[in-house]
């Protein structure tokens, strides 16, 4: 048994101090006064003790596999790097996100291509079988326009290798670039109408042309999706109607609604909505989009991910508690306990309650960051780090 002594613990109701955390192998046992002998005991010093946080949507693997543009590591070697960086930032279950991609105009990466994408869930799905640190799922992010990707996706799902998908349409006019400017901008620094040859206006009059996967093939993928238990997700949501349709779908989750109303529909309509913690850092979004801190202090967002900057979610339970008046509570759910309800893996992940599952992050807070000083995965210590300077 494991004592965890000294910590303010965070659960998704209060912060309880006072008390000592009990660990029996891989599970929490209780959170009680305790006095009792202990087989290892872990001081906390008055820290924080958060449940660990889950990332459904994060495409730092990329980072990883290509830190530049002619410089490609084997995808092992970038997961198991990935992972030190995830776990030291507090993150314990990460849905790593690949793109099916038709087209390159919003990125020329060999990573969204059919044979890059099986390869990283292949591994992801036998790496939990061998030496790793924390728990790696695989998001699939298919671009409708791809409608060769129908088949890829049927059969990964048919495999067990997918455990979460999405349905993305990056088309301009909607969803992330309704404002055409944007998207234009968007296309320049991503050197896509180089990478495709087209000019702007041909660029526009190819999306206005492109083959899309239909509402039966949509409909398909997610009740496959279902019937494995995997989450299915839609993307950058615009409009009302656009939600209404992803009912009919069966969507679970609105990822990163455009506008507050749409996101406030979206939570009436019953979906789980999704906001970048890394807008919140930036104080907004960086295509113009809805404002995450204003979201949430609108109660129209339930689940915060990294995106593509796995340092924003800690930071950014923080900066809502101390800049917007939010509970640490509230905000630890957004990263833990709300998107481990939204995966179905709430019975053993995403809060700290006996009888679930030891994922846990010790949290100090030094020079006004907050910076993670154990990580136990499955009642495990994965990670210890103690800082320069402090005199405990």
């Amino acid at each position: 048994m494991i004592a965890i002594k000294n910590g303010r613990i965070v659960t998704p109701h209060q912060i309880i101090d006072g008390k000592t955390l009990l660990l029996e192998q891989d599970r929490i046992l209780d959170i009680c006064d305790f006095d009792g002998a202990a087989e290892r005991v872990i001081d906390a010093h008055g820290r924080y003790i958060l449940p660990g946080m889950i990332d459904v949507h994060s495409d730092k693997i990329e980072q990883f596999i290509y830190p530049r543009p002619t410089a490609r590591f084997p995808f092992e070697l970038a997961l198991k790097e990935c992972e030190k960086e995830l776990l030291q930032l507090g993150i314990t279950t990460i849905y790593h996100s690949f793109s099916l991609y038709k087209d390159e105009l919003l990125g020329k990466s060999p990573l969204r291509t059919k044979e890059s994408v099986q390869e990283m869930a292949e591994l992801i799905a036998d790496i939990q079988n061998r030496s790793h640190l924390i728990h790696h799922r695989f998001h699939l992010r298919l671009e409708i326009d791809n409608v060769a990707a129908f088949p890829i996706a049927k059969e990964m799902i048919s495999r067990h290798l997918v455990h979460e998908i999405s349905f993305m349409d990056h088309t301009p006019g909607q969803g992330q670039y309704r404002n055409l400017e944007v998207y234009r901008d968007t296309v320049d620094k991503y050197h896509g109408m180089e990478n495709e040859g087209k000019t702007f206006e041909e660029i526009l009059e190819y999306h206005q042309n492109k083959e899309m996967l239909s509402f039966a093939q949509m409909q398909t993928l997610a009740d496959l999706a279902h019937a494995n238990h995997i989450t299915v997700a839609s993307h950058d949501d615009d409009s009302i109607e656009k939600l209404a349709l992803n009912r009919r779908l069966g969507v679970d989750i609105s990822e990163f609604p455009i506008t507050e109303e749409v996101a406030q529909a979206a939570r009436e309509m019953g979906f789980y909505t999704i906001a970048g913690a890394p807008n919140i850092l930036l104080g907004g979004s960086h295509s113009g989009n809805m404002s995450a801190a204003q979201a949430i202090e609108k109660g129209c967002v339930d689940i915060l991910c990294s995106d593509y900057f796995p340092q924003a979610l800690l930071h950014s339970l923080f900066v809502m508690r101390d800049q917007y008046g939010q509970t640490l509570p509230d905000m630890v759910n957004r990263v833990s306990l709300h998107p481990a309800r939204a995966m179905r893996i709430d019975q053993d992940y995403g809060s700290i309650e006996p009888g679930k599952k030891a994922d846990l992050v010790i949290v100090d807070i030094l020079d006004g960051y907050p910076v993670v000083t154990h990580v136990l995965v499955d009642g495990k210590t994965t990670s210890r780090v103690e800082y320069r300077g402090r005199s405990i």
